[in-house]
């Protein structure tokens, strides 16, 4: 599928092919190259490193022990252009203009999912290479040991694992880590409460083993809303066909008949069987620690493994913020989560901020313009426990309008001149925790809890008439200064 441009949209794509979008990502000057770099620890350095710089997305090639061709990707969401690109938006725009775009499409995409299931095709490119049996070796890959502490290597990060609802016909794709035990099997760490872990429990219960394929090359799309909290029992293959405007194409697998991408670059297919767990991990987690210590995790006895040739894995290692994905799951958080205020009944929210400090998760910035009183402590409370907010958060702070909730400069300014510790500052304990939580240690529930602070540092309701205004020049003028001296204040 070739690019689509246009005057007002000048460098748009979309496609299904990863090595399509890699193309284009290139023609962007967004794409770079790499050659000769060790799957053990030095693709995760280099990756961490070009991240924190905000770097382009990174092809590896002639990965030391593995043949030319056998290939890495990172980095792939990371920057405006390579977002807005994946989302079908110009990729000129800027961060508030990316965020600003987004506002209604979530829900837009919803809504239109149900037009755009997955359309079944007799082949594709994930079928050039079908291995079973003796042939299949999961270590034939390039499969990285991104960090240092890493319990082993990682073949699933920026995976798709492909599930089946028990009592439906409900496809789920989830983002879950995938550590390589052997030749043929590897881990499945799903958390709790995520929606694969709440099928693949249904079907232990039952006693029955649980089918899975796990695609671990695909157009970043797919990746980017596995690893997103789209409704339960709304596919996500129907969700990325409503962004693209067109069907996922899929290809049925030979033991399971689950749907995987025609285009996938690599996938593998088996089952999880009652009672078959094995050790895994640690991985560094979204937040920047190794809190999620080895543990016990369902095992993939992978039955087919299905590669196109010269295959690309998708790597998306989690690490301290800034990290692979941290960028893209803050906008699209940002946005998720105003609409899940707005859907809530909550006027007035001029902007929403999921910030990267905290992996999109663990600090909510909430912009509004307050019309009564206790709307800042509603904003709040909402943001915390609402779908897209309540797994492993931490704070949410509540800004009046006039405050950037993207910029924390801005954000600590208000908290520190408009609120007071004992008059706006709320607490709920006992909220969704998990096993990730750097402070998990601290705990002693024996299931993971964990407590979110909300902060007003919106101006006292009651007093907005009489708060000290702020000393500086009004936006307006300041744009006149900006467009009057912009050789010297560019």
């Amino acid at each position: 599928m070739k690019p689509e441009t246009s005057p007002q949209n000048p460098t748009r794509f979309q496609t299904q092919d990863l090595r399509e979008w890699l193309r284009v990502t290139e023609e962007l000057g967004e794409l770079k190259h790499v050659k000769g770099a060790h799957w053990d620890q030095e693709l995760g350095a280099i990756t961490e490193i070009n991240n924190r710089r905000r770097g382009p997305c990174l092809l590896f090639d002639e990965i030391t022990d593995y043949p030319p061709g056998y290939r890495v990707v990172t980095g792939t969401t990371g920057s405006p252009a390579r977002l807005a690109g994946l989302l079908g938006f110009s990729t000129d725009l800027s961060n508030a203009e990316l965020v600003q775009a987004l506002r209604g499409k979530p829900q837009q995409w919803e809504t239109l999912a149900g037009d755009f299931p997955p359309e079944t095709v007799q082949s594709g490119p994930i079928l050039e290479n079908i291995k079973s049996g003796k042939e299949i070796n999961l270590l034939e890959f390039p499969v990285p040991k991104w960090h240092q502490q890493d319990g082993g290597r990682f073949i699933g990060t920026g995976s798709a694992v492909i599930t089946r609802d028990w009592d439906s016909d409900w496809i789920n794709l989830g983002a879950y880590r995938m550590m390589v035990h052997d030749q043929k099997s590897c881990a499945l760490n799903m958390a709790l409460g995520k929606h694969g872990r709440q099928q693949i429990e249904r079907y232990f219960q039952e006693g029955k083993p649980f089918p899975v394929i796990a695609s671990m090359g695909h157009h970043p799309l797919l990746f980017l809303f596995a690893g997103l909290e789209v409704a339960y029992g709304l596919s996500e293959y129907n969700y990325v066909g409503a962004i693209q405007g067109e069907p996922v194409q899929v290809v049925r697998g030979e033991v399971t008949g689950l749907p995987m991408p025609a285009y996938s670059e690599l996938a593998l297919e088996g089952w999880c069987h009652p009672g078959n767990y094995k050790m895994e991990g640690p991985l560094g987690e979204f937040h920047g620690y190794y809190s999620g210590s080895e543990k016990a995790a369902p095992v993939l006895e992978v039955e087919r493994i299905y590669h196109r040739n010269d295959p690309i894995i998708l790597g998306t290692p989690p690490g301290r913020p800034p990290h692979d994905y941290s960028y893209s799951k803050t906008v699209i958080r940002s946005a998720l989560l105003h609409e899940a205020l707005e859907k809530a009944g909550v006027p007035g929210v001029v902007s929403c901020w999921a910030d990267e400090v905290g992996g999109a998760r663990m600090l909510l910035v909430v912009s509004i313009k307050q019309a009564y009183q206790g709307h800042a402590r509603q904003a709040g409370l909402l943001a915390c426990q609402c779908h897209v907010g309540a797994y492993l958060g931490r704070y949410v702070i509540v800004v009046d309008e006039d405050i950037d909730p993207s910029n924390l400069q801005d954000v600590m300014w208000a908290v520190v001149t408009r609120s007071d510790p004992a008059r706006d500052i709320e607490i709920i304990k006992r909220a969704w925790g998990g096993t990730g939580d750097p402070q998990r240690v601290t705990f002693t529930d024996k299931v993971p809890y964990n407590t979110r602070g909300i902060i007003d540092a919106c101006r006292s309701y009651e007093h907005r008439d009489v708060f000290p205004p702020v000393a500086e020049a009004s936006p307006e003028f300041r744009q006149q200064i900006q467009e009057k001296w912009k050789d010297l204040l560019v």
